[in-house]
């Protein structure tokens, strides 16, 4: 399978800062994957469900920590679902929506 996309993976995690309040902190991390269309009965029964489905993104299932959102191509996508395809290959599903692209300003960046 050709995994030659790469996309950003984004997780969060509350840390103190220095009063003590916590604060949320967002971890990128770039994995590669394989990009491809959902199905039309994906994208038919996602819509029947309020959702908004984009892609399907496959991956090693090692790479994937549960994140719920990811960047792609310079937009960001939530993911609404995943299936373990095999032990050692993943897919995430996503879809654009509201509430996905917070501001920078709302987060401490950490890259690992």
């Amino acid at each position: 399978m050709d995994r030659s996309n790469v996309i950003t993976l984004i997780g969060e995690k509350r840390t103190p800062d220095e009063f003590g309040v916590s604060m949320k902190t967002r971890i990128y991390r770039d994995v590669f994957c394989n990009v491809s269309s959902v199905t039309a009965t994906e994208f038919f029964e996602g819509g029947r469900s309020g959702l908004n489905p984009a892609f399907r993104m496959t991956m090693f299932a090692g790479d994937y920590k549960g994140e719920k959102m990811l960047e792609y191509n310079g937009l960001t996508y939530a993911i609404y679902r995943t299936y373990l395809k095999t032990t050692d290959t993943i897919e995430l599903y996503v879809e654009r929506k509201g509430g996905t692209n917070g501001k920078q300003e709302d987060f401490s960046v950490t890259t690992s």
